[in-house]
């Protein structure tokens, strides 16, 4: 029979397994699958985004993204395109609910027991759905699944068993970026990139010309000196923070907005009160738009 048997999410970098369905099978291919996944788990950091193990009864999906992975056991017959609109779904399921700091702290298994429950549910879905297929969504996973094939290993493989004391003989990590699709700039948006850029070369400007100052006439100016290039530096990574996705951009976005705000301050007298307000103008009008343009809402169900 085609179908999930089981799940599970880890965390990448030690394989600690976060959250699992409560279902149990006692045959003992499933047991000898569930020891094969416990192993991999331990070394998925070595391995591409999406990976297959096969076996001839039981196969072994597993998707990464960021910190986490999703794993299931499902039969062999199972469609791997499904298997991984599964997986996909309980990665958006998982990140909608935890955070980056409350995975890295979690310092013993099944922290997120709570979640038990949505693995069950989402997995009961996809096991019992027998509704047509949206279109869009199965050729768009399979399109993903053509141009970056999982990486394939063999279920019955040696490393599976000893896990990370065979590291050896394991595969050599393919750096695979996890995919964030941001949603699209706006013209707010793409002013604030403007204005942006603006005042980080005038930051850059005025502070490479009193540097050739301070380094001729004295030292005593290299306060300043510092005082403009932070801020260039500050609008440089904001500028990053708006086009592409970083974990703990709140934080970082609130660090970068305090340097450029401090440092305006901290050059009056060499800039007047408009100049210093408009620098942080546009450094609070850029934090405002980092922090409004979020990662792109889940996909429609895939195929279910």
């Amino acid at each position: 029979m085609s179908m999930i048997f089981f799940a599970c999410v880890v965390r990448v970098r030690d394989g600690l397994p976060l959250s699992a369905s409560t279902d149990f099978h006692l045959n003992q291919d499933f047991l000898d699958c569930r020891k094969r996944l416990k192993a991999l788990s331990s070394i998925l950091a070595r391995y591409p985004s999406r990976g297959t193990a096969k076996g001839r009864n039981l196969s072994i999906h597993f998707l990464s993204s960021g910190d986490i992975a999703c794993m299931a056991i499902c039969s062999s017959s199972y469609s791997t395109i499904m298997a991984f609109c599964f997986l996909e779904e309980l990665r958006w399921e998982f990140a909608a609910s935890y955070n980056t700091r409350s995975i890295n702290s979690a310092s013993r298994p099944y922290a997120f027991i709570e979640f038990d429950n949505t693995i069950q549910k989402v997995k009961h879905h996809f096991n019992s759905s027998r509704g047509s297929r949206a279109k869009g969504s199965w050729e768009r996973v399979e399109e993903e699944l053509r141009l970056q094939p999982p990486v394939q290993l063999q279920l019955e493989a040696t490393e599976l068993l000893n896990g990370l004391s065979n590291g050896g003989h394991a595969a050599g990590r393919v750096e695979v970026a996890p995919t964030y699709r941001m949603q699209p700039v706006t013209p707010l948006g793409i002013l604030s990139l403007v204005l942006n850029i603006m005042c980080g070369a005038l930051n850059l400007i005025r502070g490479v010309h009193l540097a050739e100052y301070s380094f001729q006439e004295d030292h005593e100016g290299i306060g300043n000196v510092i005082a403009f290039f932070l801020p260039f530096l500050a609008c440089v990574f904001q500028c990053y923070l708006y086009l592409f996705y970083s974990s703990a951009r709140k934080v970082k976005t609130f660090v970068l907005l305090f340097c450029v705000c401090s440092c305006n301050i901290y050059l009056y007298g060499l800039r007047n009160l408009w100049q210093i307000s408009f620098h942080i103008g546009v450094a609070s009008l850029s934090s405002y738009q980092i922090l409004t343009r979020q990662l792109l809402e889940k996909q429609p169900d895939c195929g279910v």
